[in-house]
C-alpha cells in the first residue's frame, strides 16, 4: 500500500528541490535534495548503509519546515472560542471545505426548504451573516474554497445554492472539482486560517458530525496551510461561474 505523504514545504524559489515531505501514518520525515555522489564525500558519511542515499538540503529548510515537536499535542479549543476569532481576526479569515457533506446542513430548517424547492434559503439577518457582513465592511477578507464531486452530492449541492448568501455578505466564494483539488495537492481536511498565523482545523466523526477543533500556531505548519490556500485559490472559479459549469454538464 503506498504511504500517505504530506508535502510540508520548500524553500526553493522555483517550486523544486529541495523539499520536506512528511508520512502520516508512520511520522517520518522525507527530506528530498541533491544527490551526493561523490566517492571521496560518500566515504566521510557514517553509518550510511548498502541500501541509503544522502542527500544535501540547505539548512534553513529543515529549520523552516522540519518538525519542532517530537511528538505533537493537538491544541483543543472549545465552540465558543472558535466563534470569537470570527469577531477577533485583523485582516483575513479563510476556509477549505472538503467533505462529501455536513450533519449540520442536514439537521438545519434550510435543507428541507432546499430538498423541496432546489433553493437553499438565505437569512443574511442571521448572527453568522450579520458578523461577517460587519468584518467584510470594514476592510477585512473572507473567502472560502469548497471541493465538489462529480456528480455533485447533495449536500454539496445545498452549498452551492447556498453560497449566493455568503457573497451576500462580502465573501470570496469559490468552488474547484476534486479531480483538480487532487491535482493541485490540496489535502482532505476542513480547515479556517485567520490572519495567516493561525490555523483552526476541524474535525469530524464518520457520520459528518463536527467533533472538535483544533489550533495550530507552529510557524511551518501555518505556512504549509497558506500554500494550500494559496493553490486552492488558483485552481478554484468564483461560485457563480462554478454553477454555471455545473448547468452546462447536466
Amino acid at each position: 500500500m503506498a504511504r500517505r505523504i504530506r508535502f510540508n514545504g520548500t524553500d526553493s524559489k522555483n517550486g523544486a528541490c529541495p523539499a520536506v515531505h512528511e508520512d502520516l501514518d508512520s511520522g517520518e520525515i522525507i527530506v528530498q535534495g541533491r544527490p551526493i555522489t561523490d566517492p571521496e564525500d560518500i566515504a566521510q558519511l557514517q553509518h550510511l548503509g548498502p541500501d541509503d542515499a544522502a542527500v544535501a538540503v540547505p539548512r534553513e529548510l529543515l529549520v523552516n519546515h522540519g518538525p519542532k515537536e517530537m511528538d505533537r499535542v493537538p491544541k483543543l479549543i472549545d465552540v465558543n472560542e472558535f466563534g470569537r476569532l470570527f469577531e477577533t481576526f485583523e485582516h483575513s479569515a479563510w476556509h477549505l471545505e472538503t467533505r462529501r457533506g455536513y450533519a449540520s446542513d442536514r439537521e438545519d430548517a434550510g435543507y428541507a426548504e432546499f430538498l423541496a424547492t432546489g433553493t437553499a434559503p438565505c437569512d443574511l439577518d442571521s448572527d453568522w451573516c450579520a458578523n461577517i457582513r460587519r468584518q467584510t465592511e470594514a476592510g477585512k477578507y473572507v473567502g472560502r474554497v469548497r471541493v465538489v464531486d462529480d456528480p455533485p452530492t447533495e449536500g454539496q449541492r445545498f452549498l452551492l445554492s447556498y453560497a449566493r448568501c455568503n457573497a451576500a455578505t462580502g465573501e470570496d466564494v469559490r468552488n474547484v472539482w476534486r479531480e483538480d483539488a487532487v491535482r493541485a495537492h490540496l489535502p482532505a481536511e476542513d480547515f479556517w486560517l485567520f490572519d495567516s498565523r493561525l490555523v483552526v482545523v476541524l474535525r469530524f466523526d464518520d457520520q459528518d458530525a463536527f467533533h472538535d477543533v483544533e489550533v495550530i500556531t507552529e510557524p511551518a505548519e501555518v505556512l504549509r496551510y497558506c500554500q494550500v490556500r494559496d493553490a486552492a485559490v488558483h485552481a478554484s472559479v468564483p461560485y457563480d461561474e462554478f454553477a454555471a459549469q455545473l448547468g452546462a454538464k447536466e
